[in-house]
């Protein structure tokens, strides 16, 4: 797929491989609160990767992954958490990817991974079916906290452990 130029609030322009609503056009989100984004990522294969690749007809490449399907992505340049970070919100194109997600280790890993690249504070990730979200990342350092749990009982808590991005 050709690049996708983007121009960001402030003005900074980007080139992703990404697609914005199946498009390759120039997207400029210069005035906008969101920006929305389509990919496709490759998944180290475990057990559930492997069974969702299997029944769509995907092999697994020679370097162990598989391409599962379209992923979207939401940037909200203010969070709905915290309105002095960003967030970027991935999801899965089906339903029968959005439960391999919330099986998958290999998938969590993949989005922990790219938290910790990016120097994101957090990772929450969706156990799906109305369950609490996960904290995968944190500040850092890599978790696996269920939200509703003893340390996160809402998602307020690990919020509240974010320093302030202008110190």
């Amino acid at each position: 797929m050709p690049p996708l130029e983007l121009i960001l609030p402030g003005g900074d322009r980007l080139v992703l491989p990404f697609t914005s609503h199946f498009k390759s056009e120039p997207v400029d989100s210069s005035t906008s609160s969101t920006l929305e984004l389509d990919t496709s990522i490759m998944f180290g294969v475990d057990d559930a990767v492997r069974e969702c690749g299997e029944a769509h007809g995907h092999e697994t490449e020679e370097d162990g992954r598989v391409e599962i399907g379209y992923v979207y992505l939401t940037i909200r340049f203010e969070s709905l958490l915290h309105p002095r970070y960003a967030s970027v919100e991935f999801w899965a194109a089906t339903s029968a990817m959005s439960r391999m997600f919330a099986r998958s280790a290999r998938v969590r890993d993949v989005f922990t991974g790219l938290t910790a690249a990016s120097g994101g504070v957090c990772c929450l990730f969706d156990t799906g079916d109305g369950g609490p979200e996960q904290v995968c990342w944190l500040n850092g350092e890599t978790t696996q906290e269920m939200v509703s749990g003893p340390r996160f009982p809402d998602l307020r808590a690990p919020v509240a452990t974010w320093s302030d991005p202008d110190q």
